[in-house]
């Protein structure tokens, strides 16, 4: 297929062209080879959790009803949305888990080259979680929020710690449907029992307890990761970069950091800025080391250390086809197993680091907190080395970088309002700005590449609503120019004169997916500056291009939460019309939010505005 079909970059499409030149089997290609896709498999029909199956139900009633436990749609359905919602709970509450791991070893003083790089927050998380911090050092400080904070993970609490900061109104509703979130792991452990054949066959009581998972990843495992990482590696505050495939340097050692988790990467930059690797470096013929993100790694650094951003998702294959990458350093998450098959058409070193984490091909390098410091330096080094095996004959690197402005943390968009949400509040009320979105979420192949994450945001500002996005969107709209300040000529007349007084974009980059708790976190402040619930506020979330389980998870702590949403790319419900119904229309009536799903970006776009809509006149807003 033409790359003009696959993407809406230019980039993109350039590196399409060369892969095909190159004899590069790309994401794009499998995913043409695949079709048709089961047809069970995408109306979610087919059941594989115990081995009197597999199972399938005839979506046209001319075959099997009933599964051979005598499982219907309605209960396959939802034990395979169940366990979707479980896993990517898992995934990001684990990676939450990790960065509090480290945080202990810092504390313990067995973590070389981690530390406390903002004691500031780490003393108003202290507080927050009700630890006593009069005569104790940042050390014991440090231990005593990593102790509580493992507990969340547990089953000796009644609730998550960060379940206090949700508006009074949304905490009582979650109390009366019984999803209050209690233990992180309890969650998902619970969700996995329930799904065994012969437990929970109530599909209703299977899906509340999906939303009761996600909550504990939402405002469980994710909002540790965020508070943690901002304790460990700080906060991130307004910051200029650039992003596209232009940013590798062919007369630099270009290494890639790919995955989710900081806390390889942070080791990397501290290595590749030491003076002796930086002359090692030059010894071998380059100008210096050029490190560069992508995916929510990426976003991590992109948002505390300006570390420019190569792509996305779908451009992860297409950033080794340069030909210009020394090295790609994962960690875990959104990393396809193809990804050294590519690099050995090429010169590029594959390291993988994670004990959770290891791929085929790839070389196996376990980073640790007490080995993380000297690790880095030495696979820094063996990057520089490979500088000399780059064959010049095969680098292209397609176009010039693009310039964005990034970094926008829930205290670094309180302090651009001046320390308080009133200026933010009086906006909504005049209508300079109609509302909020959060724009989030992964790349899909069955998409064009970016397609749905820009149109749809290019929509939403053009009507004063401000976009917060995170993840493969951030990187998609920061291609297209809407994360520059002279984007806000592109919005509407309100948001516009809003974005010049306040030198913003109209497109705030909060950072990676886990990161989606910062909208959480500003939307339940908002909400308790105001004195509503959450659901009455004029906010939306949208997922365009959406593709992992982590995603379902976002999707469903965020309705559970009072957030309208709409979904891009269909899950795998529609075998269940009575699921179907529920997550599209009855559970509005449960928790004051509901999915939609529209995958044309005019489309979604108008949905959301209509509802924005609806909400400001339910508050007597013009």
């Amino acid at each position: 297929m033409h790359p003009d079909f696959l993407t809406i970059t230019e980039d993109g499409r350039l590196m399409l062209k060369k892969a095909v030149a190159d004899g590069v089997e790309t994401v794009w290609d499998r995913y043409q080879a695949q079709l048709p896709q089961c047809g069970f498999c995408e109306l979610g029909l087919s059941c594989r959790n115990c081995v009197m199956g597999p199972c399938r139900i005839d979506p046209f009633g001319e075959g099997p009803q009933r599964g051979i436990c005598g499982a219907d749609v309605d209960i396959i359905v939802a034990r395979n949305l169940g366990r979707m919602i479980a896993s990517g709970s898992a995934s990001h509450s684990d990676h939450g888990r990790d960065l509090v791991e480290v945080l202990r070893s810092v504390a313990d003083g067995k973590a070389p080259g981690y530390g406390i790089s903002d004691e500031e927050k780490l003393i108003r998380v202290a507080k927050e979680l009700g630890i006593r911090i009069d005569g104790l050092d940042v050390s014991e400080v440090a231990r005593r929020v990593s102790e509580v904070l493992e507990e969340d993970f547990g089953t000796k609490k009644r609730e998550v710690s960060f379940v206090t900061r949700v508006p009074k109104a949304r905490r009582e509703l979650w109390e009366k449907l019984n999803i209050t979130p209690r233990g992180i792991d309890r969650e998902v452990v619970e969700m996995m029992h329930r799904t065994h054949m012969g437990v929970d066959n109530d599909w209703v009581n299977l899906l509340l307890h999906g939303l009761r998972t996600a909550l504990a990843d939402g405002w469980g495992g994710s909002m540790i990761a965020t508070e943690v990482s901002d304790i460990l590696f700080g906060v991130p505050k307004p910051i200029q970069s650039e992003v596209s495939l232009g940013v590798l340097k062919e007369s630099h050692v270009n290494i890639i950091l790919h995955g989710h988790n900081p806390l390889v990467s942070e080791m990397i930059v501290q290595a590749s800025q030491d003076p002796d690797i930086v002359a090692m470096a030059k010894e071998v013929g380059a100008s210096g080391i050029n490190l560069a993100g992508l995916c929510c790694t990426g976003n991590e650094v992109l948002m505390r250390r300006g570390i420019p951003m190569a792509g996305n998702h779908l451009m992860t294959e297409l950033t080794i086809a340069t030909g210009a990458v020394e090295m790609v350093v994962v960690d875990y998450q959104c990393i396809m197993p193809s990804l050294a098959t590519v690099a050995n058409c090429y010169h590029t070193k594959m390291i993988s680091t994670s004990n959770k984490a290891k791929f085929p091909g790839m070389v196996h390098r376990e980073f640790r907190p007490d080995n993380a410091k000297e690790l880095a330096r030495e696979i820094v080094k063996e990057a520089v080395e490979n500088f000399k095996n780059r064959i010049p004959g095969k680098v292209f690197i397609p176009i010039r970088p693009v310039k964005v402005f990034t970094g926008f943390s829930v205290e670094a968009i309180l302090e651009a309002l001046g320390g308080s949400l009133d200026p933010l509040v009086d906006a909504i009320k005049s209508g300079a700005i109609k509302g909020a979105v959060g724009v989030v979420g992964c790349n899909n192949p069955k998409i064009k590449h970016d397609f749905g994450h820009v149109n749809l945001t290019k929509e939403l500002i053009k009507n004063d609503i401000l976009v917060v996005d995170t993840g493969c969107a951030a990187v998609a709209h920061g291609k297209a120019g809407l994360k520059q300040l002279e984007a806000a000529n592109l919005a509407g007349e309100g948001l516009r004169k809003i974005c010049q007084a306040l030198s913003i974009p109209p497109v705030l980059h909060v950072g990676s997916c886990v990161d989606n708790v910062r909208i959480l976190v500003l939307a339940a402040a908002l909400a308790n500056h105001i004195g509503v619930d959450i659901s009455m506020l004029p906010l939306a979330a949208a997922a365009p291009e959406w593709y992992s389980e982590k995603a379902v998870s976002i999707a469903c702590y965020a309705v559970a939460s009072g957030i309208f949403t709409v979904l891009g790319v269909t899950p795998p419900v529609l075998g269940s019309k009575n699921i179907v119904k529920l997550l599209t229309e009855d559970i509005e009536r449960i928790v004051g939010a509901r999915f939609a799903i529209e995958p044309d970006p005019q489309k979604a776009a108008r949905l959301i505005i209509d509802h924005i809509r609806a909400r400001r006149e339910a508050l007597g807003l013009s």
